[in-house]
């Protein structure tokens, strides 16, 4: 469920001694396509040649294989997306450190650079996804021009992918009804309130601190109202440091979660009495942020992996997972979209607030001061 999971495996394989010999070297990236320009610099799938997108389709075939990082399959529907891909081009999805927060995508890219088992392409959060541009590679896929300019880098570094709202989901069968943020602070929720991972790496657990600085008077400008609410919450005893997962939800472990509200939708089906809020006074709308690895080991293959998540197909996945397409109004006006997934998204009081590039940095940088001296 989290892309939040703070413990990266190869940091701890590689320190603990643990790696007996490196990864192999990935294969030569120099390789050209048909209309002779090299997979690793194919700015769009014109540059593979062919029709529509038979040069891409063989190019990634060829290279067989396909690495994605922090990926949980419970996560906006990635299991479905990931074994759709692969059966359709017969590609093998590499799957690793499903759990890992945004950074940690960056670290293993960083450490594992130059070689085979290096991520192709990024799921990222805001903050780290806008720190990192330099490591991405520009690639414009065929819907690029559906998606808002607000959504994208203008060479297609960049793409908002799937989105949502900040929500509150809670266990109505073991907590009173929550109407706002200021609820959890009563003291029928000691030891009850989880944040989706630490705001300093993982995207989610920003968004959700944003989300109560909001409903605390703050702004995209002011995170320190969500902080210091947190503060109150530890000195409560209701916040409750654990990373929550599906397994920790349905076993009561963490009866309230902080979390984006695709997430918490998706325990509605698995637990009858879970129930999801998005904050009338703070809906803080955000989407991740997809990217091509700059030095992805399967250069073809991370592009058709784009490709495949902003057709048609793939949106309606993101959909079916409860979380927002970025190309829903045109699919809507399309007639493309899963209406009935569509219509099961959870309602939003009030005008959505989103949170820009120069926000997230000065955020980012007041919670890397200041978090770890309010929860510690």
């Amino acid at each position: 469920m989290k892309k939040s999971r703070l413990a990266s495996v190869l940091v701890l394989l590689v320190a603990g001694g643990l790696v007996a010999c490196a990864p192999p070297e990935s294969k030569d990236q120099g390789e050209k396509t048909s209309a002779g320009v090299s997979a690793s610099e194919a700015t769009s799938a014109a540059d593979f040649g062919g029709d529509n997108l038979s040069g891409l389709i063989d190019a990634a075939k060829k290279e067989g294989e396909l690495n994605v990082i922090a990926l949980p399959p419970d996560w906006a529907n990635y299991g479905a997306i990931i074994k759709a891909f692969g059966d359709k081009y017969g590609i093998k999805v590499n799957s690793a450190q499903p759990d890992a927060a945004s950074q940690e995508e960056i670290n293993a890219a960083t450490q594992q650079k130059g070689k085979s088992t290096a991520p192709d392409v990024f799921d990222l959060g805001q903050a780290v996804a806008l720190a990192n541009t330099a490591m991405f590679a520009p690639y414009k896929v065929e819907k690029f021009d559906e998606i808002s300019a607000a959504m994208k880098a203008p060479d297609g570094a960049w793409v908002n992918d799937y989105g949502g709202y900040m929500s509150i989901g809670y266990d109505s069968a073991k907590v009173p009804e929550i109407k706002g943020v200021n609820d959890l602070l009563g003291p029928d929720f000691k030891g009850k309130v989880a944040l989706n991972g630490d705001p300093t790496q993982a995207g989610a657990a920003f968004s959700g601190v944003m989300m109560v600085a909001l409903s605390q008077g703050g702004s995209p400008d002011d995170i320190a109202p969500g902080v210091a609410f947190f503060q109150k919450l530890k000195e409560a005893g209701n916040f409750l440091p654990v990373d929550p997962t599906p397994a920790t939800i349905e076993s009561g472990q963490t009866p309230v979660v902080v979390d984006w509200d695709y997430l918490n939708v998706a325990e509605t089906k698995k637990l009858p009495s879970w129930k999801v809020v998005i904050p009338p006074n703070a809906a803080l709308a955000g989407y991740y942020y997809q990217a091509v690895n700059k030095g992805a080991p399967h250069p073809a293959a991370a592009r058709l992996w784009q490709e495949f998540l902003y057709s048609d197909e793939g949106q309606n996945l993101f959909l079916q997972g409860s979380a927002r397409p970025v190309r829903a109004d045109s699919m809507v006006t399309a007639g493309t979209i899963d209406m009935t997934a569509y219509q099961q998204l959870p309602p939003v009081d009030g005008a959505a607030t989103y949170v820009s590039e120069q926000q997230s940095d000065a955020a980012k940088k007041y919670l890397e001061a200041n978090w770890a001296k309010a929860i510690g």
